[in-house]
C-alpha cells in the first residue's frame, strides 16, 4: 500500500533528522514506526484476549 502523509514542518525536520542519524532514508524510518506501532497493538491486544481466556476458563472451571 502506497501512503502519502502530511507532517508539520517541526516533525518532518525531525524525521529528517532523526533517519540521517541512523543512515535510512526518511521514507524508511516512518515505514518502521508504523510497523512498530501495529505490530505493538498487535501484541496488547493479544495479550489482553489471552487474560479475558484464562479468567474465562477458571470462571467456567468453577462453575462445572
Amino acid at each position: 500500500m502506497e501512503l502519502a502523509i502530511e507532517l508539520p514542518p517541526a516533525q518532518a525536520a525531525r524525521l529528517r533528522e532523526e533517519a540521517a542519524r541512523l543512515g535510512v532514508p526518511p521514507a524508511d524510518l516512518a515505514r518502521a514506526a508504523v510497523a512498530d506501532l501495529l505490530s505493538a497493538r498487535d501484541d496488547d491486544f493479544r495479550a489482553a484476549a489471552e487474560r479475558v481466556v484464562k479468567k474465562n476458563d477458571e470462571l467456567y472451571r468453577r462453575l462445572a
